[in-house]
């Protein structure tokens, strides 16, 4: 596996790394012996950046890290997240029961509550995952400051900000990534986000690079994703679903003549789009993994990736990627 630094003086880190979300969270039932078996995977095939939240199963996903992690400790860059707390009751951010909390209280706190879930005494790359606006983003930054000074976390990063954030964020303490939802399918972070990453020496890691299974091409019909989250997104709604899926198509094709499988396209153009952009693609499968793990390798022609721009054309993705609630806590 290719390595990229992380940030303008991060360590350098698997260029494609792995998203552990759904193997505890949002993406059907959970297989932990399954999960158990890529995160060792991922670590054989030098995949060492590993990407948790608090949030994903309630803790159950750092909880399911754990093990792995303490025993190959050497061997994984890892991140997690805090700024989702959880009630009893529906929450604004779309998820059951959550709310978005920044606080300076809550950063320690919930850093604490994370190192004890994964059972480690340092965690490489602390977010903040979603930001009140209630809060300053200064005075939530100092606080991951103090954090970094006690030795609990090496660097920090922010989720789903605004530039304006992220400068505020950087001028207190400085920012080693931010991650953004970045795809062919969701490509907003290509104006102003980006440059301002880039003015910075901000590393920019992408989520969902695969548009939340899509760009996979195995998704053909609705009935595949009836069981998860993605039953409730726009994307996947059926207003929605044909024209994403003619999308898809097009960008199956320009795979098959370049001789690798949609994912792997997707995430190639991702790569090609800077030394900078790290995509962390989710699964709990050895075989996806693996798949995704192989793009690395890839050397897209200019020509080629021009054929996956033009296959989907921006604005061209019907619905937006979240639902309504969950927009309203993005981009602050």
């Amino acid at each position: 596996m290719i390595r990229r630094r992380l940030g303008a003086d991060g360590p350098e880190i698997s260029a494609i790394g792995l998203g552990c979300m759904g193997m505890s969270f949002a993406y059907g039932q959970p297989d932990d012996a399954e999960s158990t078996r890529t995160l060792h995977r991922a670590l054989d095939l030098g995949v060492n950046h590993l990407d948790t939240a608090d949030m994903y199963g309630r803790g159950a996903n750092e909880e399911l890290l754990g093990p792995v992690v303490r025993a190959r400790r050497d061997e994984v860059f890892l991140a997690t997240k805090f700024g989702n707390r959880f009630t009893g009751e529906n929450g604004a951010t779309g998820q059951p029961g959550a709310y978005v909390d920044s606080s300076p209280t809550w950063a320690r706190q919930a850093c604490d509550a994370s190192l004890a879930r994964l059972g480690i005494d340092t965690i490489d790359l602390y977010y903040l995952h979603r930001r009140d606006p209630a809060t300053p983003i200064e005075d939530t930054m100092a606080a991951l400051a103090d954090l970094v000074r006690a030795g609990k976390v090496r660097l920090l990063g922010l989720s789903e900000v605004s530039p304006a954030t992220l400068c505020a964020a950087h001028a207190v303490h400085p920012v080693a990534a931010v991650q953004m939802e970045y795809s062919l399918f969701t490509r907003d972070v290509e104006g102003e986000m980006l440059a301002t990453c880039r003015e910075l020496g901000v590393a920019l890691v992408a989520y969902s690079p695969v548009g939340r299974g899509w760009l996979t091409g195995g998704i053909t019909s609705r009935e595949q994703v009836s069981g998860d989250w993605r039953a409730g997104a726009p994307r996947f709604a059926e207003e929605n679903f044909d024209a994403n899926l003619a999308l898809v198509e097009r960008v199956r094709a320009v795979a098959a003549e370049i001789g690798c499988t949609p994912a792997q396209a997707a995430l190639a153009w991702l790569l090609a789009q800077g030394d900078d952009i790290l995509p962390i693609p989710g699964t709990k499968r050895v075989r996806y993994l693996e798949e995704n793990a192989a793009a690395a390798d890839l050397r897209l022609t200019s020509a080629q990736i021009a054929e996956l721009d033009s296959a989907v054309p921006a604005g061209a993705v019907a619905g937006q990627r979240y639902p309504e609630a969950a927009m309203r806590h993005v981009g602050h």
